[in-house]
């Protein structure tokens, strides 16, 4: 029987199946690890190896490579890791993933089918669901994403046709199998076109397996299709640094470097590796492989997992010694429109970046991270001996306070398209906490270049303010400073619920004690003349704004401590 549209609408149909159980599973397993997994990631990079192994553990869990590219590259956006280390962790990243071919082949195509299961599995995770408990929520996520992989897999596996009885396809293969090697490079550009129209190797693998588990296509075809799609993969770790800085675009072309090459020396040595991967097949190890794998075609099914982990392997062994010429190359490609694009590390957001609230709460943490960076600034440019470098740091105050305007409309609107399209989301009153906070970073930001407007303003006029009171201003600074601390190790806690509002509550009543000192102080040196009316008004002035911003400060721990927010992890 012919292949029709009925047949090709199948096949997307359960293709669409798999990438939407893969989907659940993943931001499941994200949403149960929090920030762990961030933290391992932002840790555990000391070296190249040990970001290899990161890297490798961190797509193992999360079974998406192009989930770690994408963190990797908003991490280094946010300056939170250097090109070099990303590299290790890319490298990682794609023997990660091939945890995934093994699990298709030995549990969606072996003896023990999980898609037999998926049924009773979906029963176990459902009422889960219901649960307050939103940890065992996000349990459900897993298990139910885990249990629809599955049967997208097996309804893949049967919507596929009989090669045998569509001539043209088979016509096809057979043209591409008689000519040989030429045949290859043809072969593997498929394979990276088929990943970028599927937008998920996990996905393209999957197919690529089932096509040789039911005698489509052999195994030299097969595995180029698997070095083509390594290829495919890195288009969407660059399309989600498009919106990024200087760092994550080049983090991004590492990725595709680092694939490309890999590529390259594979069709090199091709036949000769395809060989290798055969004798090791025809091993004791080999044939106790094939025992646990049904269908004719076994031997191929478990030939083209070994190859596709051997060659991601061989790849990073050869290559991770070269890390420093990578990190070379891809600085010339991708050089700063200006040395702001290189000095000033925010995170940036897109639909390509984050995909769960738990993403969100990590930008609102790079924003409380950036809202402590502007207090230092503040503070030199308070006590700064010339007017140069007084407009070097206002300048770079208020470039950050922009970025932070943009962060926060991209995080609102980020929020508002979650909510419309995800199923598995917190309530709204649970993002509007999340609008609340960053609302007052945003405020507090608002608040330091009102404070470098007026120094500025000040120094235009010839107005100085006394050493008493620059001594003041700093204590004050001091104790904004520890509010943001505090703020910063609040917003860094995966479980909200251990946040104390006792320590933010004394020191903000520091600010405001300290405030109150401070306007009698300063009515009472006008009056005795120690500087002038315009130097006072001035210098209240930057206290007041000091005092919203510790205010916008302690409202973002008040925010955090709700219950609402707390249920977002």
């Amino acid at each position: 029987m012919e292949f029709g549209i009925f047949d090709a609408l199948r096949i997307a149909g359960a293709l669409g199946f798999f990438i939407y159980g893969m989907k659940v599973m993943s931001e499941g397993i994200q949403n149960v690890a929090g920030d762990k997994m961030r933290n391992i990631l932002a840790a555990m990079t000391t070296n190249r190896l040990m970001g290899v192994f990161t890297g490798v553990i961190i797509t193992a869990l999360v079974q998406s490579s192009s989930a770690t590219t994408v963190m990797v590259v908003s991490f280094v956006n946010a300056g939170l890791l250097n090109l070099g280390q990303s590299i290790g962790v890319i490298m990682g990243a794609n023997i990660g993933t091939t945890i995934t071919s093994w699990l298709i082949t030995l549990l969606g195509l072996g003896k023990f089918n999980v898609s037999a299961f998926a049924l009773p599995i979906i029963a176990i995770g459902f009422p889960m669901m219901f649960s307050k408990n939103v940890k065992r929520k996000h349990w459900a996520e897993v298990i139910i994403g885990f249990a629809i992989l599955f049967m997208g897999l097996s309804e893949l596996k049967s919507a596929m046709p009989d090669l045998k009885s569509n001539p043209s396809v088979l016509s096809f293969v057979q043209d591409l199998t008689e000519m040989g090697y030429l045949g290859i490079p043809i072969t593997v550009l498929i394979g990276a076109l088929l990943t970028i129209i599927v937008q998920s190797s996990s996905a393209a693998m999957a197919i690529t397996l089932i096509m040789v588990n039911q005698g489509w296509i052999p195994l030299e075809l097969a595995c180029a299709i698997v070095v083509g799609e390594n290829i495919g993969t890195t288009i969407t770790a660059n399309l989600a640094a498009m919106i990024g800085n200087v760092h994550g675009k080049r983090a991004a072309r590492a990725h595709f470097i680092f694939n490309a090459f890999g590529a390259c020396w594979m069709l090199l040595t091709f036949p000769y590796f395809v060989e290798m991967i055969k004798s090791i097949m025809l091993s004791n190890f080999g044939e106790w492989l094939t025992g646990n794998v049904q269908g004719n075609n076994s031997f191929n099914t478990l030939s083209l997992s070994l190859f596709h982990t051997l060659f991601n392997i061989v790849n990073v062994l050869v290559l991770i010694s070269f890390v420093n010429v990578i990190k070379n190359i891809v600085i010339k490609m991708v050089p700063p429109k200006s040395k702001e694009d290189e000095e000033i590390h925010l995170e940036y957001l897109g639909e390509g970046i984050i995909s769960s609230t738990q993403e969100a709460m990590g930008r609102v943490r790079g924003l409380g991270r950036t809202i402590e960076k502007m207090n230092a600034f503040i503070k030199d440019m308070l006590n700064a001996e010339n007017r140069k470098d007084q407009d070097k740091l206002f300048d770079k105050i208020s470039a950050y306070e922009q970025k932070t305007d943009e962060l926060k409309a991209e995080i609102a609107n980020y929020l508002a398209k979650i909510s419309e399209n995800n199923t598995f989301i917190p309530h709204s009153v649970e993002l509007s906490k999340i609008l609340n906070i960053i609302d007052d970073l945003e405020q507090a930001a608002d608040s330091y270049l009102r404070i470098a407007k007026a120094v500025k303003k000040m120094h235009a006029k010839n107005i100085e303010l006394t050493k008493s009171q620059i001594d003041d201003l700093n204590i004050m600074c001091g104790l904004i400073q520890r509010s943001l601390t505090t703020m910063n190790k609040n917003l860094s806690f995966d479980d909200f619920s251990k946040i104390k509002r006792s320590k933010a509550t004394a020191i903000e009543d520091c600010v405001n004690e300290l405030k109150k000192q401070l306007r009698k102080q300063n009515i009472k040196a006008i009056e005795a003349t120690e500087y002038s009316l315009k130097s006072g008004m001035f210098f209240y002035d930057i206290i007041f704004s000091f005092e919203l911003l510790g205010n916008h400060v302690y409202n973002v721990t008040n925010d955090l401590i709700e219950e609402e927010v707390a249920a977002i992890h």
